[in-house]
């Protein structure tokens, strides 16, 4: 075996184990179950949108669903993938960046066959928190209904990364927070379609605020 590939086996196989110890052992609360609730009863496909920092709890808490994550064709990105997909997910490669188009492509077919799905809007190289209009468009052609998704931690690692990804101690208290979902208009000028980015731009960053509140209390 090359040692490149031995290295992606090794980080593989600690990523996966990594995000279980720590979704196990972690003492879990969650804010705002009903929007979660809302967005399943409503019959329509769901696209959790997540911070590319924040998103191992998130990644644990749906393990396992079958949930489609587009994960980025960058140098990381195969390693992303073949973690998540031990966790239980599906996937297509392509992001903003790289083999965006196809990616699109696809996953806008995955969510028009009723397929839940999750996109980091900030990602692969962000800037942070800025949510990009390719989620958005996903979400009107396909009629899925938005469905905004962050953590908190108690006790936070947070990485020297462009995104701050963010770990957690083991059996430190750790907060997932779901958001008020959104259904974009089938039909949108520009205008709207950038009014409503915004939005929900906003509405995420005063989730994790939210989240970050509530474990400290």
């Amino acid at each position: 075996m090359k040692k490149k590939d031995l290295i992606s086996y090794i980080a593989v196989k600690l990523a996966w184990l990594l995000i279980l110890v720590l979704g196990q052992t972690g003492f879990k609360k969650v804010l705002n179950r009903n929007y979660l609730n809302f967005s399943k009863k409503s019959g329509l496909p769901i696209m959790y949108v997540v911070w590319h920092g924040t998103m191992l709890l998130p990644l644990f808490a749906h393990r396992n669903e079958k949930v489609v994550a587009m994960v980025s064709e960058h140098d990381d990105g195969e390693i992303i993938a073949q973690t998540i997909l031990r966790l239980g997910y599906q996937t297509v490669r392509g992001s903003s960046t790289r083999g965006g188009t196809n990616a699109y492509r696809k996953m806008l077919q995955k969510l028009k066959q009723g397929h839940n799905c999750t996109i980091l809007p900030d990602g692969p190289t962000g800037p942070r928190h800025v949510f990009k209009k390719g989620a958005m468009l996903l979400a009107q052609r396909s009629g899925a209904i938005i469905q905004p998704l962050t953590f908190s931690a108690r006790k936070p690692i947070s990485l020297k990364t462009w995104d701050k990804f963010t770990l957690w101690y083991p059996f430190t208290q750790i907060c997932l927070a779901y958001g008020k979902p959104m259904q974009l208009p089938r039909t949108l000028d520009p205008k709207a379609l950038e009014s409503y980015r915004t939005e929900i731009e906003n509405r995420m960053i005063a989730l994790q605020e939210e989240a970050d509140d509530f474990i400290r209390k």
